[in-house]
């Protein structure tokens, strides 16, 4: 199973909260398992993507959405979270458009966390192996590297949304591949590259590691 592309959380009937995430990666991720013979569940939010031959697609909003229809899709043997889940919503919906009214002084939202997809699979009783994915601007490995193992995942992909040409809404990527081996994190750089075939080279790494 993968989850792919951005969540929106709705402030009101017309705007929401949301980021950058075209949803590419983790297409490229389904694509390619699909090609080496998996049954793929894509969870999906929302993207201007067709869905790739041979996948199985789900399609949701919000980050709640996305975790409801994750837990309905398990059990799985692999599971790739490579959302980018937005980490907080509306504390309430506004049932009609906000209006900004004349008051110039702006616009206080009230916002609560949302739920942890990935670590939340990762902390179920049976669990299949789990790859998370890291955007960050600054600190990559670092920031990566404690996502790891703060959230009990196998293995963790951390790109550098901050380089130009790569990363959110681009063709190509490049990623450093973070996982834990005999009590140490192991890293693996991998160089620029359409997001195709580094989703080969990602899948390349996990497989022979998935039990």
């Amino acid at each position: 199973m993968i989850t792919a592309g951005p969540t929106r959380e709705a402030l009101d009937p017309v705007r929401y909260l949301s980021n950058h995430s075209s949803g590419k990666m983790g297409y490229a991720l389904a694509a390619a398992c699909a090609a080496r013979g998996a049954q793929v569940t894509l969870v999906s939010g929302p993207v201007a993507l067709a869905t790739p031959p041979g996948v199985a697609r789900v399609d949701v909003l919000s980050a709640c959405e996305m975790l409801a229809a994750v837990e309905a899709a398990l059990p799985c043997e692999l599971f790739i979270g490579c959302a980018a889940v937005a980490d907080y919503r509306a504390a309430s919906v506004a049932e009609h458009k906000l209006k900004k009214g004349d008051d110039t002084s702006g616009m206080t939202l009230e916002l609560v966390r949302n739920p942890d997809i990935v670590a939340t699979v990762a902390a179920r009783a049976e669990r299949p192996f789990c790859v998370g994915f890291a955007a960050e601007t600054q600190a990559l490995e670092t920031h990566a590297g404690d996502k790891l193992l703060r959230k009990r995942l196998d293995l963790i992909v951390a790109n550098d949304v901050s380089q130009a040409g790569l990363g959110f809404g681009s063709d190509d990527n490049a990623a450093t591949l973070l996982w834990r081996e005999a009590d140490e994190v192991r890293r693996q750089a991998l160089s620029p590259q359409p997001k195709t075939a580094l989703a080969t080279a990602i899948l390349d790494h996990l497989v022979p590691r998935l039990p």
